[in-house]
């Protein structure tokens, strides 16, 4: 069996060296001192804590849902949810995604935006849909009142970067696409949203998405603390990783791909452009607390305010009564853009709603990614360059794209139907 060597276990990783499994030799390489990724948990005094944001899996794609069920057993080991978010402004909760609820706004809040959105209704043949970016896209579609009371604050404040920056088209799938006369329709009959992908989703009845990591990697080969400091092409064209101490037929890659010019060591004067050309990519860290608070209904709160540098928390502990086994009130992860002193995030918690106690602390240096203008055409020309060599990019990091868990389920049966399947 010819082997394919995957480096990183996240969630992509973990997917593909499992599709792959029964028709190659396969290896996963981890960095880290554990396999998971972004979506590994901790217990903290019984406590489950979702080191990075909160994982929960729905797909649109029934390839995706097929394949994922067939890995567990959906009624038994797991709860499905309906998502219940909430949009935390002027000291009160309002329903979410703010455009259906905008009957919940104060007066002085609500003419305004009123006004415009019907303004916009009476010129909608005529409106601009060509938008040349985010900042762009959400004043045009939802006017410049409740782009600065909502959309513009939290954006902001979330991806930590000018809005007029960022490239519609990599948030094409991601957002939702407004219709005004279903903006304005769900605001009189009061109609609760359920479009979107994770108006339910399905949780892990124990352990959330460590319970995912610990199936998928089951009877898989892994070596963590493993750090991948070079990568060859030998003369019999097989891949040599660390100086023959693995040894490939292929590789999937699914770090860093910023890292990725300082371990590919092939003598291919485009090849080494491309990557330093993909050396510099933006990102923004997370500082996570974990909490435990009052108890509630909720599943996420969004945060727009300047008033909060932190912008959401997500009540893990509601997604399953196993996630909370260690407190008398439920837990959460209030969520922080960039590195933040645990000081300031403690000052922090006694501002938000739910008597916050901190449990734990995490930062993630990188967790979500930002395109620019060329990111998908750079990405895609690095494929391209790669793939003589038997190198494939996948993931989040690896890809460059802002992947939940069903989306990298979905890109790593892509790159096994297109690379894998013979």
């Amino acid at each position: 069996m010819k082997k394919v060597i995957t480096i990183g276990s996240g969630i992509s990783g973990l997917s593909i060296s499992r599709m792959l499994s029964n028709r190659y030799q396969t290896e996963i390489l981890e960095r880290e001192d554990r396999i998971g990724g972004m979506i590994k948990c901790d217990r903290i005094n019984g406590n489950l804590f979702h080191k990075v944001g909160g994982h929960v899996f729905n797909s649109r794609n029934q390839a995706v849902l097929d394949w994922f069920w067939n890995q567990f057993n959906r009624d038994d080991e797991f709860l499905k949810t309906q998502r219940n978010a909430k949009i935390f402004m002027t000291g009160k909760k309002i329903g979410y995604p703010i455009e259906n609820y905008l009957y919940q706004l104060t007066e002085s809040q609500l003419k305004p935006i009123v006004d415009e959105l019907l303004q916009k209704l009476s010129i909608k043949n005529n409106q601009i849909t060509d938008y040349k970016n985010f900042k762009e896209f959400l004043i045009g579609n939802f006017g410049s009142e409740l782009y600065n009371l909502y959309f513009g604050p939290y954006n902001t404040k979330i991806w930590n970067t000018d809005l007029e920056k960022v490239p519609l088209a990599w948030l094409n799938g991601k957002l939702p696409m407004p219709d005004l006369n279903e903006v304005i329709y769900n605001n009189i009959i009061r109609k609760e949203e359920s479009n979107m992908v994770h108006s339910s989703f399905f949780y892990a009845k124990r352990d959330g998405s460590q319970f995912i990591v610990d199936r998928l990697s089951n009877g898989l080969e892994i070596s963590c603390s493993y750090n991948v400091s070079s990568i060859e092409q030998l003369n019999n064209k097989q891949l040599s990783i660390n100086n023959q101490d693995r040894l490939a037929d292929s590789i999937v890659y699914c770090g860093d791909i910023r890292q990725l010019h300082r371990t590919i060591q092939i003598a291919d004067a485009l090849l080494k452009e491309a990557l330093l050309k993909v050396a510099d990519l933006p990102s923004n860290g997370t500082s996570n607390v974990f909490c435990e608070t009052d108890t509630n209904d909720l599943s996420w709160l969004y945060l727009p305010e300047s008033t909060y540098k932190a912008h959401r928390i997500i009540y893990t502990g509601n997604f399953s009564s196993t996630n909370s086994e260690g407190s008398k009130r439920t837990t959460c992860v209030v969520e922080f853009s960039g590195k933040q002193e645990q000081s300031e995030m403690l000052e922090e918690l006694k501002l938000l709603p739910g008597n916050l106690t901190a449990l734990a602390f995490n930062y993630e240096p990188n967790s979500y990614i930002i395109q620019n203008e060329t990111t998908r055409a750079d990405i895609l020309n690095l494929k391209t360059l790669l793939k003589p060599y038997n190198i494939y990019l996948l993931g989040r990091f690896a890809e460059w794209e802002y992947y939940n868990m069903d989306k990298c389920i979905e890109a790593a049966m892509a790159l096994t139907k297109k690379e894998f399947s013979t």
